[in-house]
């Protein structure tokens, strides 16, 4: 018996003593919550619109059935992906009067949100691949980009996101939990919950850190890379129009790899602030809100094959082409 009872204290240690955590939302005022409720409720109906838009327009549309619009198609899956695994949640609190998230299903937003936020960090560099290819290597272009080389693509990038996101996962579930159990944010995510761990994180952050390094900055490296060789032979280009052709795709793509890329290492190379908490709420809003929301306007806006497409599809009318 006595054994028993020397042994129970250290069993308690190594448990989770938190089985459900309380997210304190966007706002703590009551009064503001209905409006903000209804804002989140349009940017989730305009976000999931406009990339179904996106999508319908690739799939009737011949002239975008190319390699470059092959992956807009998955960006824009991946962006609808990435509003549902946060907002809808958020939304249902209010209406349901509870703030309490179980932990296994904190665990689960917290995978699937890294897996889409990974699997962006792939699909953004293979574009930018796509796009490399396209204006300094027309001539082989076609082979080099071919199906099997997008599916491949996709695959793999598929398979690099969920090791990122089952390494960060399997890691979080080593902490212990034991209270306070407030998460000053409106999903899970590692930086808020590292600070309530009640066990050291330091090997969590270095693991954040060295994998963040790989998932991200790997891409980034390849993207600069890509662009340098494509400026350099836009530049050469002698029709204005031409450059301005290839440009204005580029220009697309690189604005959303710098929303993407800016706000996401905002939000996770500066851990160990526990002032940042209200700031991370603004940069959780763009990271699952106002960047899925503005990825189809900023393919479309500049893109009139896509603008085309999109008002066939708005009114049933198929192209010849």
């Amino acid at each position: 018996i006595s054994l028993q009872r020397l042994m129970q204290p250290e069993a308690r240690t190594n448990r989770t003593a938190v089985t459900e955590f309380i997210l304190l939302g966007l706002v703590e005022t009551e009064n503001l919550q209905p409006m903000v409720f209804v804002l989140f409720l349009l940017a989730y109906m305009v976000t999931v619109g406009g990339n179904l838009s996106i999508l319908a327009a690739i799939l009737v549309e011949p002239k975008l059935h190319t390699p470059m619009y092959f992956f807009l198609g998955n960006l824009s899956v991946l962006d609808i992906g990435c509003i549902t695994v946060t907002v809808p949640a958020m939304l249902s609190r209010p209406l349901s009067y509870k703030r309490t998230v179980p932990y296994a299903a904190c665990l689960s937003q917290l995978f699937f949100f890294h897996l889409l936020a990974g699997m962006d960090c792939f699909l953004l560099t293979a574009m930018a691949y796509d796009r490399f290819l396209a204006i300094c290597q027309p001539l082989t272009y076609s082979t080099r980009m071919s199906q099997t080389v997008q599916r491949i693509l996709v695959v793999v990038s598929w398979a690099c996101a969920i090791t990122n996101s089952l390494i960060h996962t399997i890691a979080l579930t080593t902490l212990n939990f034991c209270g306070p159990n407030e998460v000053n944010h409106f999903y899970c995510d590692l930086p808020q919950l590292f600070q309530l761990s009640c066990s050291s994180t330091q090997l969590n952050e270095l693991l954040l850190f060295g994998v963040g390094f790989i998932m991200a900055g790997t891409p980034v490296v390849l993207i600069i890379i890509s662009y340098i060789h494509v400026a350099a032979a836009v530049l050469q280009i002698r029709s204005a129009e031409g450059r301005k052709k290839a440009f204005s795709t580029c220009g697309s793509h690189l604005t959303v790899v710098c929303l993407f890329y800016g706000t996401g290492m905002f939000n996770y190379m500066r851990l160990g602030s526990e002032e940042a908490s209200d700031k991370d709420k603004g940069v959780g809003v763009f990271n699952t809100i106002i960047n899925p929301m503005l990825n189809p306007l900023i393919y479309s806006l500049r893109n009139p094959d896509v603008q085309g497409a999109l008002r066939r599809v708005l009114v049933g009318r198929r192209s010849l082409t």
